[in-house]
């Protein structure tokens, strides 16, 4: 479980680039072992570009709590283990032919990754982290 961020952290982490942040949420995902979406009473909210569905996803709980306006007012922030998210998650996105936008910003711009992209960054870093301890 990851530890609140301050309002400071949080202001500097949402001025990072697209890049940065598929960065940020690719090492906080591994170091707080979860992915954060946001749900309503119809499933998982999504994100569309001219090309895919995109299910966006967060590194943390504030992250995802600031989506929580305007049309989706009535949805939740939800954590997703990384054993559940390797074990059902990225099958299932993959089946349902979904992409994923990785910490996309308050203008709806992220990084799009299909599933299988999203599972082996993920894997690598975890690899890499292991490595060094």
């Amino acid at each position: 479980m990851s530890q609140p961020l301050a309002e400071k952290d949080i202001k500097q982490i949402l001025q990072y680039d697209d890049q940065q942040r598929a960065s940020y949420l690719i090492k906080e995902v591994i170091a707080n072992n979860e992915v954060w979406i946001l749900k309503d009473e119809h499933g998982c909210v999504m994100l569309n570009t001219e090309d895919e569905d995109c299910v966006p996803v967060w590194p943390n709980q504030e992250f995802a709590q600031a989506w929580v306006t305007d049309e989706w007012q009535d949805c939740q922030p939800e954590s997703i283990s990384l054993n559940k998210w390797f074990s059902r998650w990225s099958h299932g996105l993959a089946d349902d032919e979904l992409a994923l936008v990785l910490f996309p910003s308050q203008d709806e711009q992220g990084l799009v990754y299909y599933p299988e992209e999203f599972e082996q960054a993920l894997k690598s870093k975890q690899n890499n982290q292991k490595k060094s301890q």
